[in-house]
């Protein structure tokens, strides 16, 4: 710019000042008002400071993906002005104001519509007017009521809501081969799901819950008719998320190569953050998130984005089978509790799990069996003994290690294969001892768990997760423990009896059933701060 080669030439003419002044900070924010009077910051946006008289080439600055930017000056005075304009709704937006920096202290300075110069949009070329990028905080409060959390038995995802029938879409790693899941929608509705496609080629997923529950929730519809403007490296990018164990929020980050079938990012994930919606700088949508797979080499948090255009060849491939399919219940599914249980007892008061080892265990003849409150937990954690339970239970939670780590307010029971050795073994030790030979013995486990009921009386508990653990043993096997969150006041004293029935995979229709100790249940009562008559 003609300022800038003025300023420059007077650099070289200007007396040197003293650098070592005390400085404060200017907080520069940059937000315009568009037609629906709602607020926008202007992201990315090139600002020039000078001293005033200038003595120095001008110091050029962006503003954040907020609309702020904060810059540690000298006492002084500054001028404050547009390396360009922006445009906003068919209108070019340029500002040039002064602010006095005294004595080191902090000053706020904000560009709005009501401070700046309009200039007619023909005063300017049109190719060198920047853009007004989508801010995070915007795309985040129009679209979050559109996003949703996603729970399958093995893991957690985002997705988000697409038309009033109730299509969701969703990242397909998270989905994997089930074929329902659970649907959450705020922290006290969740639904059931029914898994449509989890099309590996595409990445994408695509879930129906009931049109009842989806009447109610914002839809982000899928733009599938229209040429997509094409995408530029480095250009920013916001993805929204829910991930696991926090509130909705927003990603952001830029595309660092644009592949056939997905754009790689410098988005890093959130744990269980992936397959919420994906926006480009204009604030159209572009795609959903999806880890990257652990075969492509690169960084395990990365975040790709499946182009909208892949979406909507999903859709349109399974459309027979999204109308044909019978939308799943709109009954509302248990949560966690909204407000934490009342203080019960600490550890320090629990004396049983430090010298009863059974005290919160069963077994039956394939598994055994673990209650776990967060006094449990607690009380867990501080033991040394090497009984094989206390060993697992202290163990991490393999793919569920991040939702106990932030203490649920629920009661969790798991289940594990039973180690034993089996009739061969015991004869092949037997046989190496008569010739003086010591074998230890040689354990496999029981089959893998594969689901389990809990009853109150005749009336089944529904519970609030029916997790499963997930631990690699060698190549690609797995052994399977199941891993139930309940609501802390589902398993009650006032219940005739409590009682589990355990299904293992090698027999699904076959239940080993046993019946919980009484005083199990009150003690899980009790842990939990409830006081009975």
């Amino acid at each position: 710019m003609f300022r800038g080669l003025v300023l420059a030439i007077l650099v070289m003419m200007a007396p040197h000042t003293d650098a070592a002044q005390l400085r404060g900070v200017l907080h520069i924010t940059v937000a315009l008002v568009d037609g629906n009077q709602q607020v926008t910051p202007v992201p990315r946006y090139a600002l020039l400071i000078s001293d005033n008289p200038p003595s120095a080439i001008p110091r050029r600055v962006l503003t954040s993906l907020e609309g702020v930017v904060d810059v540690r000056l000298a006492p002084g005075t500054y001028t404050v002005e547009s390396d360009q304009p922006v445009a906003l709704e068919g209108k070019a937006y340029q500002w040039t104001l002064f602010v006095d920096i005294v004595d080191g202290r902090d000053v706020v300075l904000e560009l709005t519509s009501d401070n700046a110069e309009v200039v007619p949009m023909t005063d300017a070329a049109t190719s060198a007017l920047a853009p007004l990028e989508a801010a995070p905080s915007s795309l985040l409060a129009e679209w979050q009521n559109s996003l949703v959390a996603i729970w399958t038995a093995t893991a957690h995802g985002s997705g988000f809501l697409v038309d009033l029938d109730g299509l969701v879409v969703a990242d397909q790693q998270v989905i994997g081969t089930a074929t329902s899941v659970e649907v959450q929608l705020s922290p006290s509705v969740k639904v059931a799901g029914t898994v449509i496609a989890s099309d590996v080629r595409r990445g994408v997923a695509l879930i129906r819950i009931s049109p009842t529950i989806a009447a109610s929730v914002k839809t982000l519809p899928l733009v599938c008719d229209t040429p997509a403007t094409p995408l530029a490296v480095d250009e920013a990018v916001v993805a929204l998320e829910a991930p696991l164990g926090r509130l909705r929020g927003a990603n952001t980050g830029s595309i660092e190569r644009i592949l056939t079938n997905v754009l790689d990012t410098d988005l890093r994930s959130s744990t269980g953050g992936t397959g919420g919606p994906a926006f480009g700088s204009d604030g159209r949508l572009i795609g959903l998130t999806t880890m990257v797979p652990e075969r492509d080499g690169r960084r395990p948090e990365g975040i790709r984005i499946v182009p909208v255009g892949r979406v909507c060849g999903l859709i349109a491939l399974q459309t027979e089978k999204i109308s044909m399919t019978p939308p799943p219940s709109a009954t509302h599914l248990p949560v966690e509790l909204l407000q934490p249980v009342p203080a019960g007892p600490t550890a320090a008061d629990v004396p049983a799990p430090a010298t009863s080892p059974g005290f919160y265990q069963m077994s039956t003849s394939d598994f055994d069996i673990a209650f776990i409150t967060p006094v449990q937990l607690a009380a867990l954690q501080g033991r040394s003994d090497s009984n094989d339970i206390m060993e697992r239970l202290r163990s991490n939670f393999s793919n569920w290690t991040e939702y106990v780590d932030s203490a649920p307010p629920v009661l969790m029971i798991r289940v594990t294969p039973k180690l034993v050795e089996g009739f061969w073994a015991k004869v092949a030790r037997g046989a190496a001892s008569t010739v003086g030979m010591a074998i230890p013995s040689i354990k496999r486990l029981k089959p893998d768990f594969a689901s389990m009921r809990v009853l109150c009386g005749d009336a089944e508990i529904v519970p609030v997760h029916p997790f499963k653990l997930e631990h690699p043993v060698s190549g690609s096997d797995l052994l399977v423990e199941g891993f139930y969150a309940f609501d802390p006041g589902a398993l009650t004293p006032t219940c005739p009896t409590v009682t589990l029935e355990l299904f293992s995979e090698k027999d699904t229709n076959k239940a080993d059933t046993v019946v919980v100790d009484p005083k199990v249940i009150q003690q899980i009562w009790q842990d939990f701060g409830q006081v009975t008559s």
